[in-house]
């Protein structure tokens, strides 16, 4: 199984997605939940990758719990990057219907922070996506935003969901990215955080 080089950790995912909890429990990875109070905001002069950046190791400086030997803490952020503008989850459907209509017809950026914490250090990275909607009706934002849940999202838009399939004309990257998670690039992270492997971070 794919989480065979780190069966002897106690992985922590410290986040209440339900999307990335599915996707690591897809991929093999043994591990448990819990969440941290962490008020997402950041400075004003950061941008794209180094906000997601920011957001991931803010919430794994906010774990309060004595870290222990063999645990890794994983904590994540996700943000939409789009025409110089950082989309996080919508406050309401207002604000998600206007968020779509600045993705309708625009290449952006998805782009998932995350950091790795044990006793000693903690390492942090982001992976980035870009995907492109073709132009939306108003009458299909209208649609999605009051039939579907966008306010949990990145963007107000879940990639494997009616918008996504019928919308989403291109995406570079990781399409598990775009979901919430690059299982991926974590598991490969991971390897050379633990020193599984012989690649140095």
């Amino acid at each position: 199984m794919i989480s065979d080089g780190l069966k002897e950790y106690d992985l922590i995912l410290a986040s209440a997605s339900p999307r990335r909890r599915q996707l690591l429990e897809e991929a093999g990875f043994k591990f448990r939940t819990a969440t941290v109070d962490f008020e997402e905001i950041w400075p004003t002069h950061l941008r794209g990758r180094e906000i997601a950046e920011y957001l991931a190791t803010g919430k794994a400086s906010a774990w309060k719990e004595a870290i222990r030997p063999g645990q890794i803490i994983i904590t994540a952020d996700t943000v939409v990057w789009c025409r110089n503008t950082v989309l996080g989850k919508p406050a309401d459907n207002k604000e998600a219907m206007k968020f779509l209509r600045l993705l309708s017809g625009c290449e952006h950026e998805v782009i998932t922070g995350i950091c790795l914490r044990d006793t000693k250090r903690q390492h942090t990275f982001s992976v980035t996506s870009r995907v492109r909607f073709r132009n939306l009706s108003e009458e299909e934002i209208i649609y999605y935003v009051e039939n579907y849940r966008p306010l949990d999202k990145a963007g107000a838009y879940g990639i494997q969901e009616w918008i996504g399939l019928r919308g989403i004309t291109r995406i570079e990257g990781s399409y598990y990215n775009v979901v919430g998670m690059p299982v991926s690039d974590l598991y490969t992270q991971m390897l050379h955080f633990t020193g599984k492997n012989k690649i140095a971070i």
